[in-house]
């Protein structure tokens, strides 16, 4: 209904020229990503996309390009963010050899599905939604400082697409105590993927701004934001997580009162873009539209869930991939 009704109702897109700034988006060859790696393209960033599969990286290369010319900038990368060893070798090599990076866009992600693990052994929601794109963030960290000091830099952001299905989390029902209790598959679809979103908006808040981004006194703005329920190849999963007519149903009603991918992205595009952030210290914040400020769930307000979702993030990663996985969270890139 809104992508039907887009003149008259829905959020308003806000895109700031970005030319000789460089984006990230994970996530940015389909659906919301996709929206994203297009405008930034389009407004003059270098964008570089992540995403599994070379041909849907190939095809929005040249859609984009077909748009806005030969001489966009716009590459892709392959990586799997159900892969915690991949995603080390991959974003190591992209922060050796990068000068800089401004926008660090987080919209890789599984909706309500039904319980599966990954090749780490870790359920799929976690992982693919927050864990993954955790672990980016930290490999890229350094280099985002090192941006944050340039001369005549706007501060780089760093955007996670959340959702206002965090609140689907019983409040009782989560406390990121160890990864047998990420790993139970008992919960229900809603619950996996409710626990994922809130896993971004604790992260951000209690995490990068309160134990990086402040005690370093970093120019660099973290978010969450709430794209609306969007029209994506995503919504299809709800049949998959509820096989037979209801999955169909729920499926068809999200597409009737959704977004179009276009709109879903302008929450995205306004963290990542507008002074409004700034000129607000709307720092580690959950935006649910472009320019309003999110009312999170209890849970997402719990510095204490927080702190524990924080150290089970590092310690899940360092005995998946060892010791020395993690950046040093203080370091900037030389």
């Amino acid at each position: 209904m809104q992508s039907v009704l887009k003149p008259v109702i829905g959020p308003k897109k806000e895109i700031h020229d970005l030319n000789g700034r460089v984006a990230l988006v994970v996530g940015g060859a389909l659906g919301i990503g996709y929206e994203i790696s297009r405008a930034f393209a389009l407004n003059g960033a270098h964008v570089f996309m992540v995403n599994r599969k070379e041909d849907q990286g190939q095809d929005a290369i040249d859609k984009i390009k077909e748009e806005g010319g030969q001489n966009v900038k716009i590459e892709w990368m392959p990586c799997d963010m159900g892969n915690l060893k991949q995603i080390k070798e991959v974003f190591t090599q992209f922060r050796e050899k990068q000068e800089r990076l401004d926008l660090l866009i987080l919209s890789a992600g599984i909706n309500a599905n039904q319980y599966g693990e990954t090749a780490d052994n870790i359920d799929r929601h976690f992982q693919v939604n927050w864990l993954g794109q955790f672990y980016v963030v930290n490999l890229l960290f350094p280099l985002i400082r090192k941006t944050s000091r340039l001369p005549d830099t706007p501060a780089p952001r760093i955007v996670f697409e959340s959702s206002e299905q965090h609140r689907s989390v019983p409040s009782t029902g989560v406390h990121f105590a160890s990864l047998q209790e990420i790993n139970d598959p008992n919960f229900g679809n809603l619950y996996l993927y409710g626990r994922s979103k809130l896993a971004m908006i604790l992260g951000v808040k209690f995490g990068l701004l309160e134990r990086v981004i402040k005690p370093n006194n970093d120019n660099i703005y973290a978010l969450a934001v709430h794209p609306g329920a969007v029209n994506t190849a995503m919504q299809q999963q709800w049949k998959d997580a509820y096989p037979g007519l209801f999955g169909k149903m729920v499926t068809a009603a999200m597409l009737a009162v959704g977004r179009d991918v276009e709109q879903g992205s302008y929450s995205g595009l306004y963290a990542a873009t507008s002074p409004e952030v700034e000129e607000k210290g709307w720092n580690g914040y959950y935006l649910t539209n472009p320019g309003e400020s999110g009312k999170e769930s209890a849970q997402a307000s719990d510095p204490q869930l927080g702190a524990a979702l924080w150290d089970l993030s590092e310690r899940i990663i360092k005995d998946k991939v060892g010791k020395d996985a993690l950046v040093d969270w203080d370091s900037a890139a030389s």
